[in-house]
C-alpha cells in the first residue's frame, strides 16, 4: 500500500445523501406534503449556501437556518427546529454507498483511515454508530467544529495535527465534490481520487491524481498497487 493515510468525504462518498427523500419525511411531521417543485425551490437556496460555506463567506449556522428561512415563517416554527428534523430525518434513511464496506474491509489496516466532512456534526456522529462504521476510521474531522469547511487548506491541517503530521505524499484524499474535496486535497499538497458518480463534469481548471466512477474501482485501484 502506498498510502499511510486514506481520507474520505462522507456524503455521496461513503454515504449515501438522498436530501429530496429526507425532506420529504420530515416535513410529514408537519403534516406537508413535500413535492418535486418544493425540493427545486430548496435546491435554489441550498446549493448557493453551500458554495458560500465553502468559500469561508457564512458560517455553518447561517447555512442551516438560512436553507430553512421561508419555511420557518410558513409554519411558524424556528429554523433550528426545522433543520435538526431535517439532519435527524438524514440520519435515519442514510446508508452506506455500494462498495463502501467492502473497500473499509480491503483498508482496514493495512492503511489508517479518517473523514473530513463539510457536513455537520449532528448528522456525522449519528450516522457513523448507526451503520456500525466509527469503528474503521482513525479520525473525524468536522468543519462545523473547525470552523473552516474544505476547500480551505486550515482545515486538512487541523486534520494532519491529529494525524501526527505524517508526510504529505503518504495521504490520499478521495471525494466526489471537486470544488471541495479535490481542490481541498490539492491545496493540502496531498494526492487525490475524484469519485465521479454522480454524473458531473470537472471543472478544467481543477485535476485530480486519479478518477473512478465507484467505489468497487477504486477497491480495485488501491489493492492493485
Amino acid at each position: 500500500m502506498n498510502w499511510d493515510w486514506i481520507l474520505f468525504d462522507a456524503d455521496e462518498t461513503l454515504f449515501t445523501f438522498d436530501s429530496f427523500g429526507g425532506l420529504q419525511r420530515m416535513f410529514l411531521d408537519y403534516s406537508v406534503t413535500f413535492t418535486a417543485e418544493d425540493f427545486q425551490d430548496y435546491q435554489a437556496i441550498n446549493k448557493p449556501l453551500w458554495v458560500d460555506y465553502q468559500n469561508g463567506a457564512i458560517t455553518a449556522l447561517q447555512l442551516q437556518h438560512n436553507r430553512f428561512l421561508s419555511w420557518s415563517d410558513r409554519l411558524n416554527v424556528a429554523p433550528g427546529t426545522l433543520n435538526d428534523a431535517f439532519l435527524n430525518a438524514m440520519a435515519e434513511i442514510c446508508a452506506p454507498l455500494p462498495g463502501a464496506v467492502s473497500l473499509l474491509n480491503a483498508l482496514k489496516g493495512k492503511v489508517k483511515l479518517g473523514i473530513i466532512t463539510n457536513g455537520f456534526t449532528a448528522l456525522q456522529e449519528i450516522r457513523l454508530e448507526r451503520t456500525g462504521l466509527r469503528d474503521y476510521f482513525d479520525l473525524l474531522v468536522i468543519s462545523e467544529q473547525v470552523g473552516v469547511a474544505k476547500p480551505d487548506a486550515r482545515i486538512f491541517d487541523y486534520a494532519f495535527e491529529k494525524m501526527g503530521n505524517p508526510p504529505r505524499s503518504r495521504v490520499l484524499m478521495v471525494g466526489d465534490t471537486p470544488e471541495s474535496d479535490i481542490l481541498g486535497g490539492i491545496n493540502a499538497g496531498l494526492a487525490t481520487c475524484w469519485l465521479s458518480s454522480s454524473g458531473r463534469t470537472l471543472p478544467p481548471e481543477i485535476k485530480p491524481t486519479w478518477q473512478v466512477s465507484s467505489l468497487s474501482e477504486l477497491e480495485q485501484l488501491l489493492c492493485k498497487h
